[in-house]
């Protein structure tokens, strides 16, 4: 089944947009995380978009063809959220299943918190309800067996905090060579991970991503997990667009933590589904309390489990597209 552009305009934003399926299908959202684009979702845009429903995949803001800001406060998760909302209402629709991965997942997320009126249940991928994107904030999610508190006070999160000190060197080490980079993310899952601390734990104290390796690694293709082709479409919107939109959706720490507390109760009655990938050693949900919290407020709560890494949708699309369909068929109440 083909997949369609798109594009919805309102005064304030632009949103590109991928679709499957039929156009009066019931309609799933997803939203896709750094550093990605809409096509991370194309194993799920086909398969949903194949059973009946109408599968939307945007270019989150500063990404793709979305608009692209210059200032980091318009990366904050209050942006976001109205974004989707005038995507959904260009749709003609009153709800959908939102489906997040990575920072998609807060977005979909404070949908369902701040305008469950809008959604009909919500699921993501690695990173639990919750997040806002305050490193200082997650210690429940490290495992202080693999990361003692003196050497690594922030645990896997310490990257996070090199955005805050060190932005414009991120940015400048990123955009050298957009290509490579994204080559050398898009890896499926190490199963010999498992006990090993993660590089992300050491980025300030080796004074940035790349500069112990003498600039980003020139990684072969891991075609389990990407094409040539999908790395070419990456690239060319990273070059285009550069590293400061995506990276400063990891600097509004305190305004998203602000947004999700102007809701007192935090509880999401919606059905959820939350999908642990085993192999993620950033969001680690496997040998941590990362998703206890999540589940003490999502009461209609599924979780699944796929022993992949980070980039699962695009990793193990069968698995998840069969966990999807169980779900949306099941406890979603949500058929096409």
């Amino acid at each position: 089944m083909a997949i369609t552009e798109h594009r919805t305009s309102s005064g304030r934003h632009s949103t590109f947009y991928r679709a499957c399926g039929p156009q009066d299908g019931p309609v799933v959202i997803m939203t896709h995380g750094w550093p990605e684009l809409s096509i991370s979702w194309r194993h799920q845009l086909a398969y949903l978009g194949s059973l009946g429903y109408r599968a939307i995949a945007p270019d989150m803001r500063g990404y793709g063809a979305s608009t692209v800001y210059d200032t980091k406060e318009a990366y904050a998760l209050a942006e976001m959220v109205q974004d989707m909302v005038e995507l959904i209402d260009s749709l003609g629709v009153e709800k959908a299943v939102w489906i997040g991965h990575d920072w998609g997942s807060p977005v979909a997320w404070s949908v369902a918190l701040q305008h469950p009126e809008r959604v009909a249940a919500v699921a993501s991928l690695c990173v639990p309800y919750g997040f806002a994107g305050q490193p200082a904030q997650m210690e429940h999610s490290i495992n202080r067996e693999l990361y003692p508190a003196d050497e690594y006070p922030l645990g896997q999160w310490d990257y996070q905090m090199y955005y805050y000190e060190n932005f414009d060197a991120a940015q400048r080490e990123m955009e050298e060579n957009p290509e490579a980079l994204i080559k050398a993310l898009f890896r499926k899952g190490d199963p010999n991970g498992v006990g090993v601390p993660s590089g992300s734990a050491s980025i300030r104290k080796n004074g940035g991503w790349f500069t112990a390796l003498g600039g980003v690694p020139d990684l072969p293709l891991d075609e389990d997990v990407v094409s040539a082709e999908d790395i070419a479409t990456y690239a060319k919107h990273l070059k285009e667009n550069g590293f400061f939109g995506p990276n400063a959706w990891y600097v509004n720490g305190a305004a998203n933590t602000a947004y999700l507390q102007t809701k007192a109760d935090p509880t999401l009655s919606m059905p959820v589904l939350f999908v642990h990938a085993t192999y993620d050693y950033v969001c680690d949900t496997t040998t941590t309390a990362f998703a206890e919290p999540m589940r003490q407020v999502c009461p209609n709560l599924t979780e699944a489990r796929l022993h992949s890494g980070h980039w699962m949708a695009q990793e193990k699309p069968q698995e998840l597209n069969a966990i999807l369909a169980s779900w949306l068929h099941g406890s979603a109440a949500y058929p096409a």
